[in-house]
């Protein structure tokens, strides 16, 4: 019955109410889907980078331990970072890439490889963000709108009456709920997935060191 009230006060404003209501069920559904993804994801990236970084560290070497990898990070979270120090090997004498101490160049291109890495974990904050900060004043947008409609109808009446004010008034109502119900979410999904995303970035910072000062101690033998 509530919801149905809430579509009907919806339907029975004008083109300005509906288009706020348009944009926050956008909202919305946007952001969702990208909750629902992203915890998903954030789920399988965490049990993912731990395993397969126990799966490194227990081969017998680099060359074996990326083939092993493979089967415990399908996502591709860490193997991104050794496939990058392997190629390193395969960069021209003579460029600027085989230039410098062999540590600075493990650390640039594992740097790189984070960093493309962290992007795809980093995937969908902005919009969550977005919509967090943004939904509330579209709501209150609804809300000031519904409001100059009731002052508009007492205007035009001359005399105030409960039947000129109460469909607006509704309509301003339902909207500032709206902007609420749309927000909170999206706030609190930002700041859950910026925790778990803080802890894999830290898991992968740490393997990236380790790599690079395992390769640089080995010569670079991979």
């Amino acid at each position: 019955m509530a919801t149905n009230a809430v579509w009907h006060t919806i339907l029975q404003g004008d083109w300005v109410s509906r288009l706020v209501a348009a944009l926050l069920l956008g909202m919305s559904v946007s952001s969702w889907v990208v909750i629902l993804w992203k915890g998903w994801l954030l789920r399988r990236a965490t049990r993912d980078v731990r395993t397969a970084a126990a799966a490194f560290w227990q081969a017998a070497s680099v060359a074996e331990a990326g083939q092993r990898m493979a089967t415990f990070d399908p996502h591709r979270w860490l193997t991104p970072l050794v496939a990058a120090a392997q190629a390193l090997d395969q960069a021209p004498a003579q460029s600027l890439a085989a230039a410098g101490d062999r540590a600075h160049q493990y650390t640039r291109v594992l740097r790189d490889a984070l960093h493309g890495v962290l992007r795809r974990l980093q995937f969908g904050q902005v919009l969550l963000a977005t919509v967090g900060a943004t939904a509330p004043f579209v709501g209150l947008l609804g809300t000031v709108w519904g409001i100059f409609n009731a002052l508009t109808s007492i205007g035009l009446e001359g005399q105030f009456s409960i039947e000129q004010v109460s469909g607006p008034v509704g309509e301003a109502l339902v909207m500032t709920a709206a902007g609420l119900a749309v927000a909170i979410p999206a706030v609190l999904a930002y700041n859950v997935f910026g925790r778990q995303i803080g802890h894999i970035e830290a898991d992968l910072e740490g393997f990236a060191f380790d790599l690079r000062e395992l390769l640089t101690h080995q010569g670079g033998d991979l």
